[in-house]
């Protein structure tokens, strides 16, 4: 369902911008819980020797270097120089565009598969992007990508937005954009995937955990590795975000388990099969 109150040029714009910020700290901050649904997302779309495979939104290119690890034919895309120059370096082996989900640059049929990590709550139209990873699939290609479960059970974002509704304020001018964790909802993911004409869609629940030193970590990773939510930190006054900060390390050290608090963050990974013929 497309949300005709998004600016998708200057929403597009705020999420580039803020992606080439985090891009130095989203591996140390963030990287491991995103890599944990990498295996899952993997299986859903076949990814194995033979399978050429596009990973959209690919970020620091962990998912496209896993499916090559397996021996799938991989390419990365994304819109954000800095994210790509960090795949680069890290999966030399692997090839990486500059482009948009929205609008791949490929033929009709090129690929086997096709996957997007945590990207979907990131774009304007996002449906625009399910229906683009449909038609670059040939008959019988997979699509699969993974979102973050709601707030309420991903603790590792719900803590800080929590904390900043209570303490803080949300009403702050960012570029309008689709809800964020939309497709953490079993039926909406469903939805947006039989809507570009996926079939045989199946939905499952990842769990996973991320670990932190102590609460106190959270805030700083959430500011340094996020877009939206930074954005909403960054607009918060001094005393504000002092109190913010307090419950977040309370609520966060509720989770501790030995030197390290580990905060549930399950994944949600979606996928479907184009039809044949």
């Amino acid at each position: 369902m497309t949300d005709h109150t998004v600016d998708a040029v200057a929403f597009g714009r705020f999420e580039k911008a803020g992606w080439e910020r985090a891009a130095a700290a989203y591996h140390d901050a963030v990287g491991d819980v995103t890599q944990q649904s990498i295996p899952a997302l993997l299986d859903a779309v076949a990814a194995a020797p033979g399978v050429r495979l596009l990973d959209a939104a690919t970020g620091p290119g962990y998912v496209a270097g896993a499916a090559a690890a397996r021996g799938a034919s991989a390419v990365g895309l994304d819109v954000a120089d800095a994210m790509l120059d960090r795949a680069r370096r890290a999966f030399p082996r692997v090839e990486f565009l500059a482009g948009d989900a929205q609008a791949l640059p490929f033929a009709d049929g090129a690929f086997d598969a096709v996957t997007i990590a945590f990207g979907l709550m990131h774009l304007a139209r996002p449906e625009l992007a399910v229906a683009e990873a449909h038609r670059v699939l040939r008959p019988g290609g997979r699509f699969g990508f993974a979102v973050w479960a709601p707030p309420d059970r991903a603790l590792g974002i719900g803590i800080p937005l929590q904390a900043i509704q209570t303490h803080g304020r949300t009403d702050v001018p960012l570029p309008p954009g689709p809800p964020v964790y939309r497709y953490g909802d079993h039926a909406a993911a469903r939805g947006v995937l039989e809507d570009a004409g996926f079939a045989g869609v199946e939905v499952v629940e990842v769990p996973q955990t991320w670990r932190l030193p102590s609460g106190a970590a959270l805030l700083p990773a959430i500011r340094d590795a996020t877009v939206r939510t930074a954005a909403l930190l960054a607009a918060q006054d001094p005393g504000a975000l002092d109190a913010i900060q307090r419950a977040a390390v309370e609520a966060a050290e509720a989770y501790r388990d030995g030197d390290a608090v580990a905060l549930p963050m399950p994944a949600v990974v979606a996928c479907g099969v184009k039809a044949s013929g």
